[in-house]
């Protein structure tokens, strides 16, 4: 790490004493990206301590736009892997999300990572995520902070993803998109925006159809989301969002290394003889509500209800879930000036969120639908609240302090009707989160920068279930040998841009880097493929993410984002008395984290000849290297490297005034190689065999269409 730390150093030095070749207006728009999630208030990307990358609608064009993989992968520390080529990603962030533990938990949600649309919470109060209300195909920029946000956001170690659907344009368009690609893949989409006069409004509908490469792996989804931004005075901004989907995927389950070899279309025998699938329905409405109090002070509040119909054939059940999620928040802020060239900027709040509902779990039909037996009805609910301040010093334009912390109590319940002696449980997890930050800018294109945050992670709902495996697990309707996972993470990092003027060979160079120090504790250890847990262990991670882009003269660009990570157990002894061995011990010290590649790297070369209709090719490999996948360090994932290539009109094909086209074609796994994209972590073993490897797509293709109005 120090000759790492000493080659950035240089590096450093030699790129700043070409300053004087740097054209000093020419790329500064590219540092004039702006993020609103990393503080909770607008600020310049250079200008904060943190590691956080801002996809634009040009980067989030000609995708699939069903499943996230497609566009994070491109971001350092972002380990996305697709399952089965639909809309259920395995999302890992700096390690964080990696953990898993058999049939329980390892397929249908995320977790560790908050994730938001439009600033209105995705994730539920107890840190799991589902994608299905994702609207990639709307997208106009996605802001993913990788530093711990914990501090500002609460249950987010693992870093916060924003997805904004409200259209940047001014003028009002419609366009219609279809695609169309291997696998019995079809998707329509249909966008519209209207100018107000003090605003606008905005909808979009698609509806997805997916057949899938493996038996038992097709999905179908229908998603309508609407949107209206208004300005109801001088200092008042509305907006409001209501979206809806129903979604539906089968799950096609691991593989052992055996069936993956010989057979990797196949799926999981036992998945498929009980249909395993999810049907997901739900909604949401939000409103946001702007309002500035003074020239320097301004409030804001934010405010949702979700309902949500869930059905599924899981692990030998079929299971109803009526559940609804409510929420908001509430921030001030308040920007001071304090003498010539000081600026003190103040951000407090307070966020709430609260779920709850009934879980039908019934037998299973001779069709694998809902049987005639009620095995159990309960509620599972979950209370999250969190209050924080936050404090920015800001001097000389080129120097600046964040100093912050948080408070959060989360809280679950639990009960049953129908063996009604447990009662109504509680359990609740408190923590103080602080946070430290600090900004340098060398140059107004150049700046250093350092963290020091704590972080916080609650364990999921189906972790503070126990199944009665054991007659002591009959005890509790909650695990009581839980605790929050706790972090501490060390960060120190740099983002610059340089520009060349009057060179026949280089435009622009951008690029950022972050190096990362972080010590976990209370690490959740499963017991028999997840029916059990605790939290034990502790565990450290060194890291280092690169990102880069060199932007060639005549149309040719390269982007680039590289990852190292290790993640290894300093603290992890189980006692073996779950597995039927009283007194026996496994010690796990010096074990690498289960689910976390040690290194993993995107590449991607384009090329966009001038004043040519906006026709744009690329090709690109994505790499990811060889990991455990579960705790003992015994089963692992071999390595793999895929190419794709793209070729389309980006900007459109102009018809007429109004009227434009724009089209493209993907090949994707141009090699056709066989790896596994994905995998089970913490597997369950029968007879001797891991099931853990979810196959990656063989050698498939997109073809889409669009056609804009405006």
């Amino acid at each position: 790490m120090k000759y790492l730390l000493l080659l950035l150093v240089t590096s450093f030095t030699f790129i700043a004493a070409q300053e004087n070749k740097v054209q000093k207006d020419t790329m500064l728009l590219k540092f004039d990206q702006i993020t609103v999630t990393a503080t909770r208030y607008a600020e310049n990307l250079i200008e904060i301590p943190y590691a956080v990358t801002i996809l634009n609608s040009e980067q989030l064009q000609m995708k699939r736009a069903y499943g996230i993989d497609e566009v994070v992968s491109s971001i350092p520390g972002v380990l996305a892997q697709s399952r089965a080529g639909n809309q259920d990603v395995r999302l890992v962030i700096r390690g964080f999300g990696a953990r898993g533990a058999g049939d329980r938990s390892n397929y249908g949600t995320s977790r560790g990572i908050r994730v938001m649309v439009d600033g209105i919470p995705e994730t539920e109060p107890d840190g799991r995520t589902s994608f299905d209300l994702l609207d990639l195909g709307s997208a106009e920029n996605i802001e993913v902070i990788r530093s711990n946000a914990s501090a500002t956001w609460g249950n987010a170690s693992g870093g916060v993803i924003n997805i904004s659907t409200i259209p940047s344009s001014e003028n009002s368009f419609a366009r219609l998109k279809m695609s169309s690609g291997s696998f019995g893949f079809l998707q329509t989409q249909v966008q519209v925006m209207s100018k107000l006069s003090e605003g606008k409004i905005f909808a979009s509908a698609s509806n997805t159809n997916y057949d899938g490469w493996r038996s038992h792996s097709s999905s179908y989804r229908t998603l309508i989301n609407l949107g209206i931004t208004s300005k109801l005075d001088e200092k008042t901004d509305l907006k409001a969002f209501l979206i809806g989907a129903s979604n539906v995927f089968h799950v096609p389950g691991p593989l052992t290394q055996k069936q993956f070899d010989s057979n990797p279309e196949q799926a999981n025998i036992t998945y498929t003889q009980r249909d395993e699938r999810r049907h997901n329905r739900l909604g949401r409405i939000g409103l946001v509500l702007d309002h500035q109090l003074t020239a320097t002070s301004s409030v804001s509040g934010m405010a949702f209800a979700s309902p949500k119909y869930l059905q599924r054939s899981e692990r030998g059940t079929f299971r109803d879930f009526t559940r609804y999620h409510i929420g908001g928040n509430l921030v001030f802020k308040d920007r001071m000036i304090l003498g010539n060239e000081i600026v003190n900027q103040v951000v407090a709040g307070i966020d709430e969120a609260y779920q709850d509902g009934a879980i039908l779990f019934y037998s299973l039909s001779a069709s694998n639908g809902r049987g005639d037996q009620l095995k159990d009805n309960k509620r599972e609910g979950a209370n999250t609240f969190g209050a924080f301040l936050q404090d920015e010093l800001m001097l000389n334009e080129k120097l600046s302090f964040i100093l912050g912390a948080r408070f959060d109590k989360v809280t679950y319940y639990s009960e049953s009707f129908i063996d009604t002696k447990y009662g109504l449980q509680e359990k609740s997890f408190e923590r103080f989160t602080p946070k430290a930050g600090i900004t340098f800018r060398v140059s107004p294109t150049f700046s250093l920068y350092g963290n020091l945050g704590g972080g916080i992670e609650v364990p999921a709902g189906n972790e503070t279930d126990p199944s009665g495996t054991y007659g002591q697990d009959l005890v509790y309707l909650l695990n009581p040998l839980l605790e929050p996972i706790i972090s501490t993470t060390y960060e120190f990092g740099a983002k610059h841009i340089v520009s060349f003027s009057n060179n026949d060979f280089l435009k622009y160079i951008n690029y950022d880097v972050a190096l990362y120090h972080i010590l976990i504790k209370n690490d959740i250890v499963p017991y028999r493929g997840g029916r059990f847990y605790f939290t034990a262990g502790k565990t450290s991670r060194n890291g280092v993410e690169i990102g880069t882009e060199i932007q060639f003269t005549h149309g040719l660009n390269l982007r680039g984002a590289f990852t190292y990570t290790n993640s290894k157990y300093d603290d992890y002894l189980v006692d073996s008395v779950h597995y039927g061995k009283p007194n026996k011990f496994a010690n796990y010290v010096g074990n690498q984290s289960a689910g976390i590649p040690k290194v993993f790297y995107n590449l991607n070369l384009s090329y966009s000849p001038e004043n040519f209709y906006g026709l744009t090719g690329s090709v690109g490999l994505q790499s990811v290297g060889k990991y455990f996948v579960d705790d003992s360090n015994q089963t692992e994932v071999p390595s793999y490297s895929v190419l794709n290539a793209t070729i389309g009109l980006k900007e459109g094909l102009k018809i007429s005034n109004s009227i434009s086209l724009s089209a493209f074609v993907s090949v994707n796994n141009l090699f056709d190689a066989k790896y596994a994209s994905s995998a089970f972590i913490n597997p369950d073993v029968v007879n001797g065999e891991a099931y853990f490897l979810e196959p990656g797509l063989p050698r498939n293709f997109v073809l889409s269409f669009s056609i804009h109005l405006k």
